[in-house]
Parts: C-alpha cells; sequence; structure tokens
C-alpha cells in the first residue's frame, strides 16, 4: 500500500522505512532537509517536503496516501510548549484528513508517565489530555478519531531505543560518564528503564501496520525493566570509569537535564501486543550492546534546539533537538520518579 511516514529520516523511521519496502510498501517520507530527501531518495522512498509546521504539506501527504506513520516530533527543550503544539497540530490535521476513509493512522508515542509503582501496561489509558498536556495530549486525540471512521494504532516506544549509532538518552547518559569521569545511577539505582533494539522497534511497526486493529495500543518493549545501577555499570565496564551513586539531591546537577528521566521508574510490559502481533524481539539486549561498545565514544550532544535532520536520537523521529523525551514528557511534566 502506499504509506506516508513523518520522521522517516529518523532513528526508528529509517529503519522502519526499510521494512516496510521490504514488506512491499510504496513509501513517501516528509524531509525538512536535503540532507534527509537525499537520504530517503536512496532508499527508493519518494519525497514530500515540508516539516511538523508545514500542515499543509502533511495534509497532502496523508491525502495521497492509503495509510499514514507520524514518528516526527521536534523535541524542542527550549520550548516543550511549541514542541506539543506541534505535535498535537499535526494529529489534528491528519486524523482530519483520514475521517471516514478507514485508513490506517499509527503514532508515536510512549510509556513514560502512564503508571505509578508498577510496569505500564496496553490496556493503560494515556492520562495526558488537552493542548497543555505532555506531548499535546496527542494518543488520546488520535484514537478519537476511531469513533469518526480512522484505523488509529498508538505505538508506544520504550524510554531506549537502542543499537549502534543511537545519540538518544542512553548515549548522552554515557557521555556524561565520560565527562565525569565516573559512571553515575540515580540514587540506589533501583528505578527501571524498559528498553527494546531499534530493529525490533522497527519490526513493530511494519506488523502494527499489518496487523493491530483499530484502537490499538502497542508497546514496542522487549526489555521490561533494567535497573539504572546495571546500565550504568555497563557503561562504566564499556568505557574503563568507576560506578557510584550519586545522591538524589546532586542528580541534576551531575547527570543535567537526563537527570530528571534517569531517576524515574519507566517500566513495562509487551505481553499483549506479543500475543496480538506474533512479534519476538530478537535484537541484543541494552546490556549487550553496552557491553559490545555501542555508545564507548559517542560524542555527547549539547545545546537546546540543535539541528537535526531527523537521524538523531528521537526515538521516533526528530525535527529539531536531538534529544528526546521518553514519551513526549515536558520537564516539568516528568516528575514521577523512584
Amino acid at each position: 500500500m502506499r504509506v506516508f511516514v513523518t520522521g522517516a529520516s529518523g532513528w526508528i523511521g529509517s529503519a522502519t522505512i526499510d521494512e516496510l519496502l521490504a514488506a512491499g510498501h510504496e513509501v513517501t517520507g516528509l524531509a525538512r532537509s536535503d540532507t534527509s530527501a537525499a537520504a530517503l531518495k536512496a532508499k527508493g522512498v519518494r519525497v514530500r517536503r515540508g516539516d511538523l509546521d508545514d500542515l499543509a504539506s502533511i495534509r497532502a501527504g496523508a491525502e495521497a496516501a492509503e495509510a499514514v506513520i507520524h514518528l516526527a516530533n521536534k523535541h524542542d527543550w527550549s520550548n516543550p510548549a511549541n514542541s506539543a503544539a506541534a505535535e498535537r497540530a499535526a494529529v489534528q490535521a491528519i486524523g482530519d484528513t483520514l475521517v471516514g476513509t478507514g485508513r490506517s493512522f499509527l503514532l508515536a508515542s510512549g510509556v513514560a508517565g502512564l503508571t505509578l509503582g508498577r510496569s505500564a501496561r496496553e490496556d493503560d489509558v494515556s492520562p495526558f489530555h488537552g493542548p497543555d498536556s505532555p506531548r499535546g495530549g496527542s494518543e488520546n486525540l488520535a484514537l478519537e478519531f476511531v469513533g469518526r471512521g480512522v484505523h488509529t494504532v498508538s505505538l508506544r516506544f520504550a524510554p531506549t531505543v537502542h543499537g549502534a549509532g543511537d545519540h538518544g538518552f542512553i548515549a548522552t547518559i554515557a557521555a556524561v560518564a565520560r565527562e565525569k569521569g565516573v559512571s553515575g545511577y540515580p540514587a540506589g539505582g533501583t528505578n527501571r528503564w524498559a528498553a527494546v533494539h531499534r530493529s525490533d522497534a522497527a519490526r513493530l511497526v511494519a506488523l502494527g501496520l499489518a496487523k493491530a486493529p483499530a484502537g490499538a495500543r502497542l508497546h514496542a518493549v522487549a526489555e521490561d525493566g533494567i535497573l539504572t545501577r546495571d546500565i550504568a555499570e555497563a557503561i562504566g565496564r564499556a568505557s574503563g570509569l568507576p560506578v557510584t551513586s550519586i545522591a538524589p539531591d546532586d542528580v541534576q546537577g551531575h547527570f543535567g537535564w537526563i537527570g530528571t528521566f534517569f531517576g524515574m521508574d519507566l517500566a513495562a510490559t509487551s505481553t499483549a501486543t506479543r500475543e496480538l502481533l506474533g512479534w519476538a524481539p530478537a535484537g541484543p539486549t541494552l546490556i549487550e550492546d553496552l557491553d559490545a561498545g555501542a555508545y564507548r565514544a559517542r560524542t555527547p550532544v549539547t545545546g537546546l534546539g540543535a539541528s537535526s535532520t531527523g537521524a538523531g536520537p528521537s526515538h521516533a523521529g526528530t525535527n529539531r533537538d536531538t534529544r528526546p523525551c521518553p514519551s513526549g514528557l515536558s520537564k516539568t511534566a516528568a516528575g514521577r520518579r523512584v
């Protein structure tokens, strides 16, 4: 089928494109820059120029497609309200375009902030509603279109979609360790992070397009919850650094912006997703990637609002800044910690 993909040249988007092409789909990707456009063309992907602020281009792409996969997000940490507004506007535009068509609309979301004190499940409804909520309440907005004849499917990604070449959360934490000369973990290191390898995440998206029913919430989670202490120890082994606990009051000062999320419990399960799709993650685990040196010498990302071609760490597709929030949470909303 004809599939329109936003964030097509991003970290997950570029791998998803490969899966879609292999399945015989005709893919059109939204490209903001010449670099992104060239990368997509080299893969045999049709290019539609535009970005998340170009709603006319997004509407046209959705109108011409038989399915839409929305993976892009600005992730502009200097202005999270702007990112949320752009996300909501894009979802609204796509949904409005697809009303009454029965066409598929898959959108990126996340598992962060869904629950307190336990692993998030697929049947956990997102608590984020309205334009002022994290990510503009885009998951709930998109799912509202199911009742209007749109085949909406939510793609909830783990906070780390890892692999060689990733510049996301784990790369940032590893960069902090190299800068500080010590691999730290918050407090006792007992909070957990769900994880999935990039290749498995991309396969899930393709399977979701092929098999998921309207209204489904899919969890791209291969590992339910890895202790942050274990993550720090693996970074320490790979980089030859000592490992230590960072006192709760010092987490922000030590880790900077990433400390907000490294101190959160972001565990989730994917049992229902595996049963529904027959999805069986087969890629390396996060610790295996760390031990293999996938994050040993990555260049740290600095500066808010850094330019990106979409191949940065947005675990879906980034439109501007190269640092993702695990589910589109703003810094002020990401307070659910251990």
